[in-house]
This record gives structure tokens, sequence and C-alpha cells, in this order.
């Protein structure tokens, strides 16, 4: 094997997995998505799924609307917390129609420590942010 042939994947499993999810998410609906960040740890396991849950939640919305060309995620992970952020190039919907379909996972956020913010901007687009300061341990489970 050649050194190009060699590529190191210093992702976390949580990350690969991610991708994945990301990657058939866009082959299914056809609508692109760049992933400007994912983490290279692994997350504290009830962080994680509340993490890929909400991520899941908003791409359900996204295709649902089907204005959108591009969705952009990043999902940034340091000692001292989490930032999430996914935003769409679709028609800015309702901040608060969306917001209400996410009231579940706004109280997960909630629920962690941290929060979980929806904004809408007309013709523009749509970005849901969640911050968890400081990152919350795990609880006996194994990280993802």
């Amino acid at each position: 094997m050649s050194g190009n042939e060699l590529r190191l994947d210093v992702r976390s499993a949580y990350a690969r997995e991610l991708d994945d999810d990301l990657t058939e998410w866009s082959q299914r609906t056809g609508i692109a998505v760049e992933a400007w960040a994912l983490p290279k740890e692994p997350l504290p396991c009830h962080v994680g799924e509340t993490v890929r849950g909400t991520i899941r939640d908003v791409l359900d919305e996204v295709e649902r609307q089907g204005r959108a060309r591009t969705v952009s995620i990043a999902l940034t992970v340091a000692p001292s917390g989490l930032r999430l952020t996914v935003s769409d190039d679709g028609g800015g919907r309702s901040a608060e129609a969306l917001r209400a379909r996410l009231l579940g996972r706004c109280a997960e956020f909630t629920g962690l420590g941290g929060r979980l913010t929806v904004n809408g901007v007309p013709g523009e687009g749509t970005t849901v942010s969640g911050a968890l300061y400081p990152l919350p341990r795990c609880c006996g489970a194994s990280a993802h």
C-alpha cells in the first residue's frame, strides 16, 4: 500500500457514525450536507444520543419543507462544552413553528444544562443552535 492510499481517520466512532447518517440522508433526499466540524473525541452517552436525535429531527424538518439545497452542520466539543449548529438555505420557515416541532429536543438540552434555539429568516434559511456548558459527564454507560 502506498503512502497515498493510507489515511488515518482521527474522528471518533461517534463522528464516523454521524457522518454516515449525514451521507445517507443527503443521498436519499438529494440535499447537500456540508459537515464543517465533527468531534474527534467521544461524547458522553446521553449527550451523544440527544445531539444525534436533534440533528435527525432538524433534517427531517428540512426534508419535509423541501426548499433547501444545502444543510451545513458544525458540532464542536471541548472540555468546557459543546456547540451544535445546523443551518439550511431553504425558505426560512417560521422559527415558532420549528421550535414547536423541536419542543422535546429543547427540553432535553435544557435538562442537560444547555439550550437549543431556532432562528429563521424568511427567504434565507433557518438555523438551529445548541449549546451545553459545561459538557455533562456520562452516568455509567460507555461513551459514543
